[in-house]
């Protein structure tokens, strides 16, 4: 009965080092920029990159000068509910974020406006 007890202590041990490595990699993978963000960048007349910042989606950059890193990273923006749930489904999630954001979305080039510029 004793061998059975460590092979199970053994297993348990092995699926939490499995969660961890799991959760490792999911939150270090990188936000894929949508060709809707980068198409809303070139209007705006800035360049968007991966951000450096593992907390955000993408920094901004303007005449070479990273002037702010948006989105959250791990929640969803339009492009991708798009993909996800379907442009109905996306048309619903804007409205409601752009409601919830309405106060800090209107101040031209801070965080809240570039978001709701690039991401929605």
């Amino acid at each position: 009965m004793g061998f059975v007890k460590k092979i199970i202590k053994i297993k348990i041990k092995i699926k939490i080092k499995i969660k961890i490595i799991y959760n490792i990699l999911v939150l270090y993978k990188m936000y894929t920029i949508t060709p809707y963000t980068y198409k809303k960048a070139k209007q705006l007349g800035v360049v968007v990159k991966p951000s450096t910042n593992k907390t955000k989606k993408i920094d901004v950059v303007k005449k070479g000068k990273r002037i702010a890193s948006v989105g959250a990273y791990g929640m969803n923006d339009f492009p991708t509910y798009i993909r996800k749930k379907g442009l109905t489904y996306a048309k619903t999630r804007r409205r409601l974020y752009k409601m919830r954001h309405e106060r800090d979305r209107h101040v031209k080039w801070s965080r809240g406006w570039l978001a709701d510029k690039l991401l929605w």
